[in-house]
């Protein structure tokens, strides 16, 4: 299975007060940054900008993009990440730009989870009386691929009850849903793991690869770009 990148970029970094992707950050730039982490576990990479957007400076093989419709969000995104690298792999690995922690080991394990397939509804309860109980496990329950199943579409980390749409991975076939959803306005990006088979990933299944899951830790704020800037090891430089 051939694993693509895509880097979301265009947001409008209110909370942070300037562009996210040119936080200087470790010798780099936030964005260089993602993308050199993801590139060193997938290929291609594509970076999605808002229209006319200025980005850092970027290996010649990554190719920059635009959303298709403006302000509407990750899944426009990441509809124009999966445009931009069709026929190209057979899924991505969705990501913020704001993640300067980012491990290779994270992102390995998030896709490694695509390679399972998603077992079926089980059966309807047996009539009572029977006395044999249900047929079948949690209809959520994942099984190694080859036992057969509806093949999965998405792989997802939930950490603390929350979902994290932009440190997930992608088959390319959802395209075509992620476009119909955007068509009918619904932005929310969660949404799609609703319509598309998906496999959530726990916390307890990470933290062997990230202990403290710091692959989705994100800046929102001048005091989150602050703190990590703190955790930087020493001697290394925060200006490019």
């Amino acid at each position: 299975m051939k694993i693509g990148g895509v880097v979301l970029c265009g947001g409008k970094s209110s909370r942070m007060g300037r562009p996210k992707a040119w936080l200087p950050f470790g010798g780099e730039f936030m964005l260089q940054r993602a993308v050199r982490v993801l590139s060193e576990i997938v290929e291609p990479v594509v970076v999605v900008a808002a229209r006319n957007q200025d980005v850092p400076p970027l290996p010649s093989e990554v190719a920059i993009v635009s959303d298709e419709i403006d302000e509407k969000g990750p899944l426009a995104g990441l509809a124009a990440g999966l445009a931009a690298l069709a026929g190209q792999c057979d899924a991505v690995y969705l990501s913020a730009c704001d993640v300067p922690f980012l491990k290779p080991e994270f992102v390995r394990r998030v896709v490694s989870f695509l390679r399972e397939e998603r077992q079926p509804p089980p059966p309807p309860p047996f009539p009572s009386g029977r006395g044999d109980g249900e047929v079948g496990s949690a209809p959520n329950a994942p099984f190694p691929s080859g036992r057969g199943g509806a093949g999965l579409r998405a792989t997802v980390p939930r950490v603390g009850g929350f979902l994290h749409p932009l440190a997930a991975a992608y088959r390319m076939e959802v395209a075509q849903v992620v476009r119909a959803m955007l068509t009918e306005g619904q932005l929310r990006a969660t949404d799609l793991f609703d319509r598309v088979p998906t496999r959530v990933i726990e916390p307890e299944e990470l933290t062997d690869v990230d202990p403290e899951l710091a692959s989705l830790r994100n800046l929102n704020s001048p005091e989150d770009y602050e703190a990590a800037l703190r955790l930087l090891p020493t001697g290394a430089e925060d200006r490019p």
